[in-house]
């Protein structure tokens, strides 16, 4: 069984090639970088690292460099699908952890949950968004997860290929949810670790972008 990680990566210079690092010595050699039209040396840092790098020509978003990943990966025959992000925020240890839902109890995508442990050191303000964000899952598509907007997750041959993700920006994560409800796709929540730095913290999402997504998830809920 083929298992690929995917991971987008958008001016991650500094970072990309200790993560591409950290998969191998867990064993993982099916390494996928797409750099999201990077204004650094994204591009040429992932190369050094022999393996599979693509390249959006402009910077288009998150999701777009996810659906771009997962395609490739597909293509090349992939049979797990893991999504991992750049900045080293993710423990490749717990990629097994993910999996384990996938290939021993049939269930289709596992997500990672920060909250699942308690010693999460999530930041306040960051963790409140993400809590809100779940509630909405629950209310609007009745899945229930813990945590609304966590990169980590792992997904089968069955459900990378009925995800769609068409927003290219940071809303991809909702509506990669909304995506598991439409499909009745089954899941699982998995207790990750996000360790956070000054340099992960910086590159991640804003709580104003944050909101927004919440915001317009609920628009779109009640539009459609």
């Amino acid at each position: 069984m083929k298992t690929y990680i995917v991971i987008p990566a958008y001016n991650e210079a500094k970072k990309i090639a200790l993560v591409i690092r950290g998969l191998k010595a867990e064993g993982y050699e099916n390494i996928i970088v797409v750099d999201d039209g990077s204004l650094d040396s994204t591009f040429e840092e992932a190369q050094k690292e022999n393996i599979e790098v693509l390249r959006h020509s402009i910077n288009r978003g998150q999701g777009a460099a996810l659906q771009t990943g997962i395609n490739y990966a597909l293509f090349l025959g992939a049979d797990y699908i893991v999504t991992f992000d750049a900045d080293g925020q993710h423990n490749p240890k717990q990629i097994k952890d993910l999996l384990a839902p996938l290939e021993k109890k049939g269930y289709d995508i596992a997500v990672g949950s920060r909250f699942l442990k308690r010693d999460s050191n999530t930041p306040y303000v960051r963790k409140l968004f993400l809590k809100g964000g779940a509630l909405s899952f629950r209310l609007f598509y009745h899945v229930n997860l813990t945590d609304s907007h966590n990169g980590f997750r792992a997904l089968t041959r069955k459900a990378a290929e009925k995800i769609r993700i068409t927003a290219d920006d940071s809303a991809h994560a909702s509506q990669i949810v909304e995506e598991i409800y439409r499909n009745k796709l089954k899941y699982k929540e998995v207790p990750v670790t996000i360790t956070y730095t000054d340099y992960s913290i910086k590159k991640g999402q804003r709580t104003k972008v944050a909101f927004k997504i919440i915001s317009r998830m609920i628009i779109d809920k009640f539009l459609k």
